[in-house]
């Protein structure tokens, strides 16, 4: 059974989720992929795992590194799960590339190489999002690729840490037929 909980953030409402076993969905409202791995059957209630994640979230907001984490549960397939647990690592106020993780990746299930592209497609689907970072994934040339919840807030999150650089480019979408 998955319950579930709403914050306010100062980037708009989130919804949480939650199984016995801990976190299992951060989604902003409206976002891609808006709860793509919760349950059809879920509750809404409070619970001792959703008290840490609003304190997390509360000091992430404030602009803070939180010096804990609340129990995360991936619930992906196991190449999605391998993604998002690179993910998780990524450090409070770096950033890292698609490619930087898939030779990581690779490295770690012992194949010569893996595609930046099929990693690309997990980290777009990580149902956790900022505490499984991955607003901080960039284009190999610095530029802010996608991000399940606009980029907007993809650089208003990279602002908070910190780690935005004048470097980034920022797609524009095209204007042609």
């Amino acid at each position: 059974m998955q319950y579930t909980y709403k914050y306010k953030s100062p980037l708009g409402n989130i919804l949480l989720a939650a199984d016995e076993i801990g976190l299992t969905g951060l989604w902003f409202e409206g976002q891609k992929y808006f709860a793509l791995y919760l349950d059809k059957e879920h509750e809404e209630t409070e619970l001792p795992i959703f008290e840490q994640t609003k304190k997390w979230l509360d000091i992430y907001f404030s602009g803070k590194d939180p010096d804990f984490k609340p129990p995360i549960h991936f619930t992906g397939s196991d190449f999605q799960n391998g993604v998002w647990e690179i993910l998780y690592n990524i450090p409070y106020g770096q950033t890292t590339t698609y490619g930087d993780i898939a030779r990581q990746l690779a490295k770690k299930t012992g194949l010569e190489r893996m595609s930046a592209q099929a990693v690309g497609g997990a980290v777009a689907r990580n149902g956790i999002s900022i505490i499984v970072p991955c607003h901080r994934v960039v284009g190999g040339n610095g530029s802010l690729t996608g991000y399940a919840g606009g980029i907007d807030k993809k650089i208003a999150l990279l602002k908070l840490e910190k780690s935005f650089k004048d470097t980034f480019f920022v797609p524009r979408k095209s204007t042609a037929p």
